[in-house]
């Protein structure tokens, strides 16, 4: 019997090919003018992405990185201060405490949602002399406990910079959208985020009037009017040909997070029927040894950027192979937590002494949630693990 068609970790041509008319439109738009740095373009852009993230200033950049990098400048963030943020993300949300000579303070995350926990952020800052402000990350599509976090942030008198990238669109436990409940919020949209861009691109949206006014200076080399320089800033400029993209991808948002999450239900669905739990339980507390991700409850909206499940350490590797063998695609999203990378040797804290962020970087597998699957689709990988899972 031949093998079914593959099926990849993310697909973003269907994604094209229903838009194909609406993009191209808006690519020649930008040529037919001229205009491919901020301008016009970038300005719609900013005026919709706000109004969707429910803040009041939005501010394109470049990157989702570049976002963060503006976020910290905005606030004061430079050399010799500190700046907590969870052991386990992507390595931008370090690095780029790291690059403006600041000191990553890293704390462990809960174990069932991977992201930063409250409890470990107060240890880490009475570790602290120079904190200058939390930086917690909505990893995976999830919000951080903003609540809990913001009521730490005002007893330390320290801001929030909230890490977005994996998050536009979802909602905290109280309904708050993510990048508005801290000072800052910083949002990717490089191709595999939920909003993509057809390269690197980012923003960050803010609350504060005063703070959009120097992140877009910042954005232009601190510039302002053009060639003075109130201060060192970055070419971290949005251009029109993304903005223009975007704007109309962000139209769809909503239509493809409720297809990410109706997919992840599914998949929710089939590995409970076969014996798993959620994430909230131990791998060793019974069951089909796999724990799919906890679902939030209202208000709170998981957007599904990733759908990660978690799989005894000593069986990833060769389910990983497995699935590769029936063409369904994986990924570990992240095998080294940040606090064991090289580059932090000399600042960071010594293995052991993050075991949940040690933990997911060892058992976790994000699984394929694109919006265009089909249900024989996630049927079928669901299957796969669950039998492969289930075999001795």
């Amino acid at each position: 019997m031949a093998q079914p068609p593959p099926v990849p970790l993310l697909d973003l041509k269907p994604q094209y090919r229903a838009l194909k008319a609406e993009i191209d439109a808006a690519i020649a738009r930008v040529v037919e003018s001229g205009h491919f740095i901020l301008g016009p373009e970038v300005e719609g852009f900013e005026q919709e992405a706000a109004a969707y993230c429910r803040a009041a200033h939005a501010v394109g950049c470049s990157s989702g990185t570049d976002a963060l990098l503006l976020a910290l400048m905005a606030l004061g963030v430079g050399p010799g201060d500190e700046v907590i943020c969870p052991a386990y993300s992507f390595f931008a949300t370090a690095g780029s405490i790291a690059r403006l000579g600041a000191k990553p303070v890293f704390a462990d995350i809960d174990a069932a949602a991977f992201n930063l926990d409250p409890a470990s952020a107060r240890a880490a800052a009475k570790r602290c002399t120079r904190l200058k402000a939390l930086l917690p990350v909505h990893l995976y599509g999830q919000c951080a406990p903003m609540a809990e976090l913001e009521a730490l942030a005002a007893e330390l008198g320290v801001p929030i910079v909230e890490d977005a990238a994996q998050a536009i669109g979802s909602d905290d436990a109280q309904g708050r959208r993510a990048g508005t409940v801290g000072r800052i919020g910083c949002l990717s949209f490089f191709p595999t985020k939920n909003l993509g861009a057809f390269g690197d691109a980012g923003m960050v949206v803010t609350n504060d009037a005063a703070l959009a006014a120097r992140m877009k200076m910042l954005r232009v080399h601190g510039m302002e009017p053009k060639y003075y320089h109130e201060l060192v800033g970055l070419n971290a400029r949005l251009d029109a040909l993304q903005a223009a993209v975007l704007r109309v991808k962000l139209k769809h948002l909503d239509a493809w997070t409720a297809a990410r999450q109706a997919n992840a239900a599914r998949y929710d669905r089939a590995f409970a029927e076969a014996g798993a739990r959620d994430g909230a339980h131990a791998l060793n507390a019974g069951g089909l040894p796999l724990r799919y991700p906890t679902a939030p409850g209202a208000p709170a909206r998981h957007i599904y950027n990733q759908y990660v499940i978690r799989v005894p350490a000593e069986r990833r590797e060769a389910l990983m192979a497995h699935l590769k063998a029936q063409g369904i695609g994986t990924e570990i999203y992240y095998p080294v937590p940040l606090h064991l990378q090289e580059c932090f040797a000399s600042i960071a804290t010594v293995k052991g002494s993050m075991p949940r962020s040690e933990a997911a970087a060892r058992e976790t597998l994000a699984l394929p949630v694109y919006p265009e699957l089909t249900p024989e689709q996630v049927d079928r990988v669901a299957a796969e693990i669950v039998a492969f899972l289930r075999a001795e």
